[in-house]
């Protein structure tokens, strides 16, 4: 019998995750007839707007589902903008129905919501990633392609789904097809879900000394509260001095200024991706002062914390 995979669409969702998920199995079908069904649902049945301008009609709006069947649902910039008690009862019923539930891009965000979430892993796009876990610290969330844990299936987003569709098709139906299917998108390679959704520090900074990709990955664990540069060069075992020489020949930075960007970059994404307060954002980046937070804020991004979040910039078509 065909698996019936099940789309909810929320307004501003990412076209590219939705697509990426979809298109492994139509071609699936192509080789072994007809395995997989798909369906597009909204939140009122009628066509859903995403976030690069396109309108995508839907097949219907809330209905049940029946058990085995998976419903993921497809997030963007705002996952909760359209939350509601109906969607959360719902939500509810279909997991005591015996129905799989699953997230794509921030969709993780209403499965958190419902508190649909506990107890599993789960991912989804890096650049929600502080806000979630701000959001909901007790929950799981790793920064993978994608985790199938039990019941519950998260994807990062983007091209992430073509590798979780990719893993779920071997596991039903054999790694051959799962091949088959890949080739179709002329990827070089099958990813497993521990690849990182970004790319190494090494190739995001250009750099490829050990010490100074291992004080990079120091600072971005530890952003609140942040190290001190004699803490950071004990931890990768060379002097100050050292450390800082480091920064100055391959990144032409000194090792707090870089630092002090990594922690407005997700100060950032939090003010844009949360309700946190400023002040709130603040601390969670590390800064005791909220006047030293807003000079540093407007000095890196000609802007006011309280100005830069009525920005809402659009990610992933």
């Amino acid at each position: 019998m065909a698996q019936d995979f099940w789309f909810l669409l929320l307004p501003g969702f990412s076209v590219m995750g939705f697509v990426s998920a979809v298109e492994p199995l139509r071609v699936a079908n192509r080789f072994r007839g007809e395995l997989y069904r798909w369906h597009v649902m909204s939140l009122d049945g009628g066509p859903v707007l995403a976030s690069n301008g396109m309108s995508l009609n839907a097949d219907g709006a809330l209905e049940p589902l029946a058990r085995g069947d998976t419903l993921l649902v497809v997030a963007g910039f705002e996952p909760l903008k359209c939350y509601g008690p109906a969607l959360e009862r719902w939500l509810r019923k279909l997991d005591r129905d015996g129905v799989r539930l699953g997230g794509i891009d921030t969709g993780a965000f209403v499965l958190a919501e419902a508190s649909l979430l506990d107890g599993h892993r789960l991912t989804l796009h890096w650049e929600a990633l502080d806000a979630f876990k701000e959001s909901y610290p007790q929950l799981e969330a790793t920064q993978e392609l994608f985790e199938i844990d039990g019941s519950r299936i998260t994807s990062a987003g983007g091209t992430a789904s073509i590798d979780l569709m990719l893993d779920l098709i071997a596991q039903t139906h054999g790694s051959e097809l799962a091949v088959q299917v890949s080739e179709q998108f002329v990827l070089g390679r099958i990813r497993p879900r521990q690849d990182h959704q970004r790319l190494q520090i090494a190739s995001r900074y250009g750099v490829s000394n050990k010490k100074l990709v291992q004080v990079i990955g120091e600072m971005e664990r530890h952003t609140e509260p942040p190290l001190t540069t004699l803490e950071l060069a004990e931890r990768i075992q060379v002097t100050r001095r050292q450390l800082e020489r480091l920064f100055r020949v391959h990144l032409k930075d000194t090792p707090s200024n870089f630092y002090l960007g990594l922690r407005l970059d997700k100060a950032r994404h939090l003010l844009r991706q949360t309700d946190m307060s400023v002040l709130e954002v603040s601390l969670a980046c590390g800064f005791e002062s909220s006047s030293y937070f807003s000079r540093s804020y407007r000095v890196r991004f000609d802007c006011s914390p309280s100005q830069d979040r009525a920005v809402l910039p659009k990610r992933g078509g």
